[in-house]
């Protein structure tokens, strides 16, 4: 096989194009917003949409406390017993989470008058400074919690986005680890059945 010399210039100029393209994405920090826009579009597909039959998965711990965001004012966890729980843990530098925030803040206006369910939206972020400008940039309306005490083993994983529902009965019923659609019939049945 005989490559001409122009064939790999050529070849070496298009990835020389694409390696300065996600470098100077990465410095700007707009990699992870890109990232998002591009897993969103597979949200849109409706293959990536949350199963509400992922079962149950333990009991809940409620000897926690979070902290609201805004305001560092601690919340005891058990303040939310026997309620319907929707709990995602996320990071402002996370892309699938930015990719499934657009649904679950759908999912949160749709329930938002509804007093027996909860979010939580728990950042994990290092930097709360870096989430605040993400938070405003975005102006989600659900609300952000930051961990105040040790997360519960039953709502640690190795992943975010992490996300759990919690019945009113303090069973963890859902679980899902990755990047999903929440705002979809079957889930909005899981939140509305009591």
């Amino acid at each position: 096989m005989n490559i001409s010399k122009q064939s790999i210039i050529k070849e070496l100029k298009s990835w020389g194009f694409f390696v300065i393209l996600l470098g100077g994405l990465y410095i700007t920090g707009a990699l992870p917003e890109v990232s998002a826009m591009i897993q969103r579009g597979l949200l849109m597909t409706g293959l990536m949409n949350a199963s509400s039959s992922e079962g149950y998965v333990g009991k809940t711990d409620y000897s926690w406390q979070l902290a609201k965001f805004e305001t560092d004012q601690a919340v005891d966890f058990a303040s939310f017993k026997g309620k319907k729980v929707f709990l995602n843990v996320w990071a402002s530098w996370c892309p699938p989470c930015i990719a499934e925030m657009p649904s679950i803040e759908k999912l949160y206006q749709h329930f938002e008058k509804d007093d027996n369910v909860v979010f939580i939206m728990l950042n994990v972020d290092e930097d709360k400074e870096k989430a605040e400008k993400f938070l405003k940039r975005k102006e989600y309306t659900f609300p952000v919690y930051r961990r105040r005490t040790s997360t519960p083993s039953v709502f640690q994983s190795n992943s975010i986005p992490s996300t759990y529902v919690i019945n009113e009965k303090g069973e963890v019923i859902f679980k899902h680890q990755g990047l999903a659609n929440y705002y979809s019939d079957s889930f909005i049945n899981m939140l509305t059945i009591q």
